[in-house]
């Protein structure tokens, strides 16, 4: 089940999208400030960020700026919901990195499209990264496939457990699904995957499946969970 951060100062609005969101099959975290959301998406990041633009203590724009400048927010879909709809403010939006701007009032089916066609574009991309690992592995020619023919790949830095989050993440699973199938929490893998990348010297999930594949690390073996 997909999560869906909506944050808005309107509790009426708040809770008319929860109920309506709820009904098409996702589960929702709703707040109603900037300040909420960067902490409840640290606790645990939703798969998606819905968020209005005019709230009190911290508005939209600068969650958004906030959660942006994090590793663990680069990446997730972001939807401005706005009463204000000059081209300035949508631009502004955009440039601060949402990935769609709706003004309000909206229709609520078209919310519900434009997160399905994010999460969508979530999966694609993953499902890509996944792909072209599968594939570099079956015709021989990825880089990782040369060196492993002269010699493995460097140890890891990284503890046990993080160790599990790396092939996890590698693999395009979300912290989400991570969670299932190692038995921990979302917000466990985060604090794992932030471990990682500061080791590793890296930004990104992106970066971190680039750095498997150059510097010939496979993927492993299936093997039952502990």
């Amino acid at each position: 089940m997909k999560k869906i951060l909506v944050v808005d100062d309107d509790t009426t609005l708040r809770m008319a999208l929860t109920r309506y969101l709820e009904k098409r099959g996702y589960l929702i975290q709703d707040v109603g400030s900037g300040i909420e959301a960067l902490t409840i998406f640290e606790q645990d990041p939703p798969d998606i960020v819905v968020s209005d633009v005019m709230m009190p203590e911290m508005d939209g724009f600068e969650f958004c700026r906030r959660l942006r400048a994090t590793r663990s927010g680069q990446l997730v879909p972001f939807i401005f919901l706005s009463s204000r709809g000059e081209v300035e403010d949508r631009v502004q939006g955009h440039s601060i990195g949402a990935d769609d701007y709706l003004i309000k009032p909206f229709e609520p089916r078209e919310l519900l499209a434009k997160i399905e066609a994010q999460l969508e574009r979530t999966r694609r991309i993953h499902s890509e990264i996944v792909r072209l690992m599968q594939k570099t592995e079956s015709n021989g020619a990825s880089l990782a496939e040369a060196q492993a023919t002269t010699a493995s790949p460097t140890p890891l830095p990284l503890t046990p457990a993080e160790e599990k989050v790396f092939w996890e993440v590698i693999q395009g699973y979300t912290n989400k699904q991570i969670g299932d199938r190692l038995f921990v929490s979302p917000r466990t893998v985060q604090t794992h995957l932030s471990n990682i990348l500061s080791k590793l010297q890296l930004e990104n999930r992106s970066q971190l499946v680039r750095f498997a594949f150059e510097r010939g690390y496979k993927l492993p073996v299936e093997e039952p969970s502990e």
